[in-house]
This record gives structure tokens, C-alpha cells and sequence, in this order.
């Protein structure tokens, strides 16, 4: 069964157990309206100001590519969600009190926007240590429902070790024992283990309203994590220059808890 959290409760010991057994957690209406308002014309503005495309690009080719004139957590409500309280206070209960922000990513999905295969989003540490959690917030400004599709998600696969791509053959077709989740309101977040098998599922007519999607990531202290972009020592000073983390969380924007970039992160 989904896990649903009211966004101002607590985790208890029993929903942290539910979460390490099935691997994800929604949190219906965990960001208000206020904060939410704000996204949606900075995600505008990332998307159409060619921001997003110049991100991807330097990622792409790092060599060819600056990054982006501005980063994400740059946008001033950004760079609020990173540190949302209620949400910071429900990766604590699944990470412990120690956790490193990894990467953001923001963007404006048209109604006719093809589904997304199934795949996971764990990136490898210098320990090899699958214990390590690796956490997925995913943030549905706009929410779910039948107009822009939906997310469904593979309870326990993330106990399994596998390729990232292991299941991308099977396109976004259903499974045996999936749950999905198609109802949400506005500001809802699903938090995700980030080695938990998931997929977008485009909407039934194709036609509807745009998504708006934020998604960051943040990763449990105890290794040296693999960054996916080649600009990630410039994105963790940019915060600490920021003081995003208004100095709670000591350890959300340290890079010595990364390895250095390559390639093929």
C-alpha cells in the first residue's frame, strides 16, 4: 500500500520500518501554497530562458559546456524548497540526523510528454556500500491526476542490486505488484529510495495542463558519493555562499562527501 504522511507529522518507527520494506513515501500537500506559488514562474523561467537546456548541455559535455548563468538553487524559492523544513525533518527520520544534498532538477513537462521507461536513480559510493541511503524527493507542484500522468513505482525493488537501466526494455508497461500513484494534490512529494524502481506513465489523451516537477536528492553521510554534474563544487559554494542552510544542518552542503567527477556520472 502507499505510504501517505500528513507534511507536518512526524515519522514514527513503524512508517520508517514501512519505508526501508516498500521504498517510498508520499507526503500529500507537504509544501504551502505560498512557497509553491513561488516554483511554478521560477521553473517557468529555468525552462524558457534556456537555463534547463544549457544545464543538460553542460552535463552532456562538460568540455564544450559552461553551466548555466544561474543555477537552481540560485531561484530564491528553490532554494527554499532544498531546505524546507518539514522536509528536512522527514529525511532525518529515514537518513538520521546526517545527510549531503546531491543535485536538483527542475522542469516544465508538456501534456503530451512521452513516459519516462522504468529505471532507478542510485549513484555508486566510494564504499560500495549499498546500506547508504540514497533519497529521492520528488515534487509535484501542480499534483497528480489524469491530465499529466503518473508515477508508478516497484515496492521492494530496491533491495535488489541492479543497472539502473536493468528494466528499461519494458518501456513503461505495467508490472506484477507495482503501485501507482495518479492522485495528489498540489505541493505533494513523493520521497523515493533512490535505488527504487519507478517510471512516469504519460497521460491517457495526452492533452491537459503542463507538469511542473522539482526533484532533488540528498544522500546519507558515511561515503563519498559519485555527482552527476560536472559543476557540482561550484552549485555546493553557491549554497554555502547562500547560507541555504541557515546553519542546521552542517553537513547538507559539504563536498567532502563527493569523489571527483567523471564522465560517466
Amino acid at each position: 500500500m502507499p505510504l501517505f504522511l500528513e507534511g507536518r507529522e512526524a515519522l514514527d518507527a513503524a512508517r520508517r520500518d514501512q519505508f526501508a520494506e516498500s521504498g517510498f513515501l508520499v507526503l500529500p500537500g507537504l509544501l504551502p501554497e505560498p512557497l509553491r506559488s513561488r516554483l511554478v514562474p521560477e521553473v517557468d523561467r529555468w525552462v524558457d530562458e534556456g537555463l534547463r537546456a544549457r544545464s543538460i548541455a553542460a552535463c552532456a559535455d562538460p568540455v564544450a559546456h559552461d553551466p548555466p548563468p544561474v543555477l537552481e538553487l540560485e531561484l530564491p524559492a528553490h532554494g527554499e524548497l532544498l531546505t524546507h523544513r518539514p522536509l528536512l525533518r522527514a529525511l532525518a527520520e529515514l537518513m538520521g540526523p546526517s545527510f549531503v544534498f546531491h543535485h536538483l532538477h527542475s522542469d516544465r513537462q508538456s501534456p503530451g510528454i512521452a513516459g519516462k521507461p522504468w529505471h532507478h536513480d542510485y549513484e555508486p559510493n566510494d564504499r560500495a556500500d549499498p546500506s547508504l541511503l540514497m533519497v529521492h524527493a520528488l515534487h509535484y507542484l501542480g499534483g497528480l491526476d489524469e491530465t499529466v500522468g503518473s508515477l508508478a513505482v516497484l515496492p521492494g525493488s530496491h533491495r535488489d542490486s541492479a543497472d539502473k537501466t536493468a528494466l528499461v526494455h519494458l518501456g513503461t508497461a505495467e508490472l506484477p505488484g507495482e503501485v501507482v500513484i495518479d492522485r495528489l494534490p498540489a505541493g505533494s512529494t513523493v520521497l523515493l529510495n533512490s535505488a527504487l524502481f519507478h517510471t512516469r506513465r504519460p497521460a491517457p489523451t495526452g492533452s491537459g495542463h503542463p507538469r511542473y516537477f522539482v526533484d532533488a536528492s540528498y544522500c546519507q553521510v558515511g561515503a563519498r558519493w559519485r555527482p552527476v554534474k560536472p559543476f557540482w563544487r561550484q552549485m555546493l559554494a553557491r549554497a554555502r555562499a547562500l547560507d541555504l542552510d541557515r546553519g542546521r544542518w552542517p553537513e547538507l552542503f559539504a563536498d567532502r562527501h563527493f569523489t571527483e567527477y567523471t564522465a560517466t556520472g
